[in-house]
């Protein structure tokens, strides 16, 4: 037999102090009972029954288990990449505050939601940077969400290449022998979907080879916005004004190829939470599986037998003096 509590010294001082007080309370009807000449054998069962009901409720307390068995234990998660796009249009405000503050705020709704899986976070432009490994360190990648500008990275175009050849090699050095059927891996990329970069759509059937599904989520509207820039908004050699849309395609495109979706947001439309919906749906890896001892607490036991001689105890009266 186990049990869940164990006794401290306050239990243990006040069991002393309840029984120290009872006793006196005895003696006292013992020298009443003695003046009248009368015999409270009574009160002596009414002792017996109160220290038993007391002993009881404190061994339901303490939580008795027993019934050891044998029970298996299985984790159950994913390996998640979620990719930003830090070139400078991110900056663009068509979504307010910014397409980058949004896509900050939904990231970390993300996180939140994938709190039993593994999460890493990327940083790309026309680079591709790991800003976290994978880790359950909520805390952390939370912190570095908060982090994320465009200044970050050299101000440049988007390229999605290097950050799927970067989610290949992370990936791959992940995956296990064992896990080889595994269709757990998963990369989040959040962009504009400006891509001025090659060779997509071979890294996608890569992608795809290794069972590693593409989630898109494009941020931004369709009429689009001007970009910051030191001193006013960015513009072309012709000095016009340059205007940053959202450009789905690619990332329709680079989902559909890896098995994926693509999801948008906008200043009117959020589909996160799709998204989310759809991650989940993914079966997870097997990480870990061990068999551990389980008992069962049988307080109720001890507890059910107090309450009965708590019954008794009011039912039987006690009469000192009979006239």
């Amino acid at each position: 037999m186990t049990w869940y509590q164990t006794l401290t010294l306050l239990e243990i001082l006040f069991g002393a102090l309840f029984f120290g007080l009872y006793v006196g309370y005895l003696l006292r009807v013992r020298r009443v009972a003695v003046f009248f000449r009368q015999r409270p054998h009574i009160v002596w069962l009414k002792f017996v029954l109160r220290h038993l009901y007391v002993l009881l409720i404190i061994i339901a307390t303490l939580g008795p288990s027993f019934g050891a068995m044998k029970k298996e234990i299985k984790t159950i998660g994913k390996d998640l990449y979620i990719a930003v796009d830090l070139s400078q249009s991110m900056n663009t405000a068509d979504v307010p505050p910014s397409r980058l503050e949004k896509a900050k705020h939904e990231i970390q709704r993300l996180i939140a939601r994938f709190n039993s899986d593994r999460i890493g976070l990327m940083v790309f432009s026309d680079e591709a940077y790991i800003q976290s490994p994978l880790t359950y360190d909520q805390n952390a990648l939370q912190l570095y969400t908060q982090t994320l500008r465009t200044s970050l990275l050299p101000h440049s175009g988007t390229d999605y290449g290097p950050v799927l050849e970067l989610t290949l090699e992370k990936l791959r050095q992940e995956k296990k022998p064992e896990t080889a059927e595994q269709k757990a891996r998963v990369l989040v990329l959040i962009s504009d979907g400006e891509d001025f970069g090659g060779e997509v759509e071979a890294l996608a059937a890569q992608l795809r080879e290794q069972r590693i599904r593409v989630y898109t989520l494009g941020i931004g509207t369709t009429e689009g916005g001007r970009i910051p820039a030191a001193r006013g908004f960015k513009q072309d050699s012709e000095n016009q004004l340059i205007i940053s849309r959202l450009n789905p395609e690619p990332l329709v495109q680079l989902a559909e190829i890896t098995g994926g979706q693509y999801f948008e947001v906008s200043d009117r439309l959020s589909e996160v939470s799709r998204l989310i919906s759809a991650i989940n749906n993914i079966e997870g890896e097997l990480r870990e599986s061990k068999t551990i001892d389980v008992t069962a607490n049988k307080y109720v036991y001890p507890l059910a037998l107090a309450l009965f001689l708590i019954v008794l105890d009011v039912l039987i009266t006690v009469k000192l003096v009979r006239l």
